[in-house]
C-alpha cells in the first residue's frame, strides 16, 4: 500500500514528491478516517498518534540478504483504533540523534539554545529530533546555500530545471550535505529551521488481518540503509523502527484508512501480485480469508532477488498452500539464474489460466513499486488480455479499463 513518505532508497526528495522507491516515501498519506465501526472520527491522526507500544521486531530476511526487511507488531489496547486488511499505519518518527547532532556541529551553536516552533519553544536539539526534516533536504535550503555556495554542479541542475537531473543530484544526500556546500555560511538557527519542512509522518501497508491478530497492527518493512561521502545513513522512519524504539517501546502512530483496497465478497477469487515488502497487504488479505471462512480461490505472486533470502513469510505461504487457502503461489527469484525472472514473467507463463480467472469475475490486486514493477506487470496484464481474450490492443486496452472502472484490477503503489 502507500507508504506515505516511509523509506525507500537514497533519493530523498524525490520521495516526497514523486512517492517512487528512494530514501524515505510515504506519499499519499491521507486523512484519518472513521473506523468501520466507530460513529466519530478517531481522535488519532499525524498531529495527534496513538502512543503504540511495539511488541515484536524481526527480521525476515536472510543474514545474506542485500535488503533487511522486518516485521514489527505493535499493540492497539486501548486505542480504539479499528482497521481491515487493505488499510495503511502511519508512523511519526523520531530522526536519528546521530545526525541532529552533526547538524547542530555544522551550525556550530549550542544544543539547547532555544528555538520557537509550532510545538512551543524548545531546544535546537529538540527542534531537530522531533519536528523537522533533515534527512531529505528541502528545496527552500538547496536554493538558498545554491546562492552563496558557487557550486557549479548544483547551479547547472536548478537552472537546467530537468527533474532527472536533480534527482541524480540529490541521491543520498541529507541536509549536511547541503549545509556543506557552503562552508562560510553562517545561518541562525531561526533561519535555518525556516528553510526546513516539518518532519512528516510515514504509512506502511498493515500486513495483519483484524480478524486474526485482534488487538494488534503488523507492518512489514524494508530498512533502508547505505553509505555515501564516508557516512552511514539510513531511512527516517525505517532506523526509527528498526533501531530507536526497541521492544516494549513506544511509537506515535494512527491508522491511514485505504477504501479503494479492499477484499471482494467471500466467495470472489483474486489474484495477488506483490513483489518485495509488496506482499504485506496480501498477507492481511489471506489471514483475514482464512478467518472468515471465505470460499473464493487465491492466487498470489510474490517474487524478490534470492529464495534462500529473501521469500518473506515462507513458512506462512507454504501453510496455506498446505491448507488449500492458497490456491496457486507463483514465485519468481529474479537473482537464483543467469537471465533474471520477475513476477510479470510468470504471469505470462500462466497468461490463460490469469486470464480465465479473470473471465470468471476474479479481482486483481498488485502492490509494490509503481516506477517499474506495476508498470511492467500493467503491460504483462495487458499483452495477456490480447492474446489469451483474442482481443487486438485497442480492446485489451478497453478490457483493462473496465476492470478497473468496475474496481476489479486495483493498484496500491507508490
Amino acid at each position: 500500500m502507500r507508504l506515505g513518505f516511509g523509506d525507500t532508497d537514497p533519493t530523498g526528495y524525490t520521495a516526497i514528491t514523486t512517492a517512487r522507491q528512494v530514501q524515505d516515501i510515504d506519499a499519499r498519506t491521507g486523512d484519518l478516517g472513521a473506523t468501520k465501526t466507530a460513529s466519530k472520527r478517531s481522535p488519532w491522526n499525524r498531529k495527534n498518534p496513538y502512543r503504540a507500544q511495539v511488541l515484536s521486531n524481526r527480521c525476515l530476511s536472510g543474514p545474506a540478504s542485500a535488503k533487511e526487511v522486518r516485521h514489527f507488531e505493535i499493540a492497539l489496547d486501548d486505542s480504539g483504533i479499528s482497521y481491515e486488511a487493505g488499510d495503511g499505519f502511519g508512523v511519526r518518527p523520531v530522526n536519528d540523534a546521530v545526525l541532529v547532532s552533526a547538524v547542530i556541529e555544522r551550525l556550530g551553536v549550542p544544543a539547547d539554545i532555544a528555538v520557537h516552533t509550532k510545538a512551543g519553544e524548545i531546544t535546537l536539539e529538540q527542534a531537530l529530533t522531533t519536528e523537522y526534516e533533515i534527512g531529505i533536504p528541502s528545496m527552500d535550503l538547496i536554493e538558498a546555500v545554491a546562492e552563496h555556495a558557487g557550486d557549479a554542479e548544483l547551479d547547472h541542475v536548478l537552472q537546467n530545471g530537468d527533474r532527472a537531473s536533480f534527482d541524480a543530484w540529490i541521491w543520498g544526500r541529507d541536509v549536511v550535505d547541503v549545509l556543506d556546500l557552503d562552508r562560510s555560511s553562517t545561518l541562525d538557527p531561526a533561519e535555518f529551521l525556516g528553510l526546513l519542512r516539518p518532519l512528516q509522518h510515514r504509512v506502511y501497508s498493515i500486513s495483519s488481518s483484524p480478524t486474526a491478530h485482534e488487538g494488534t497492527v503488523h507492518l512489514t518493512v524494508s530498512t533502508v540503509r547505505y553509505r555515501s561521502a564516508e557516512r552511514d545513513r539510513g531511512g527516517v522512519c525505517s532506523t526509527y523502527l528498526a533501531d530507536r524504539v526497541g521492544d516494549g517501546n513506544e511509537a506515535g502512530v494512527f491508522l491511514s484508512p485505504n477504501k479503494s483496497f479492499r477484499l471482494p465478497s467471500d466467495d470472489t477469487p483474486i489474484i495477488m501480485i506483490g513483489p518485495g515488502t509488496g506482499v504485506a497487504p496480501f498477507r492481511a488479505f489471506l489471514h483475514e480469508r482464512r478467518a472468515r471462512g471465505a470460499t473464493g480461490d487465491n492466487w498470489l505472486f510474490f517474487g524478490d532477488q534470492h529464495r534462500s533470502t529473501d521469500f518473506l513469510y515462507a513458512d506462512e505461504l507454504a501453510e496455506f498452500e498446505r491448507d488449500g487457502l492458497l490456491t496457486r503461489l507463483d514465485l519468481a527469484f529474479s537473482r537464483d539464474q543467469h537471465e533474471k525472472i520477475y513476477v510479470q514473467h510468470r504471469m505470462r507463463e500462466s497468461g490463460q489460466q490469469l486470464y480465465g480467472w479473470l473471465e470468471a469475475g476474479a479481482h486483481l490486486y498488485v502492490c509494490g513499486d509503481a516506477a517499474r514493477m506495476a508498470k511492467s506487470v500493467d503491460e504483462a496484464l495487458h499483452e495477456i488480455v490480447a492474446e489469451h481474450g483474442g482481443h487486438s490492443p485497442d480492446a485489451a486496452e478497453d478490457y483493462v479499463n473496465e476492470l478497473k472502472r468496475s474496481k476489479r484490477y486495483l493498484r496500491d503503489v507508490y
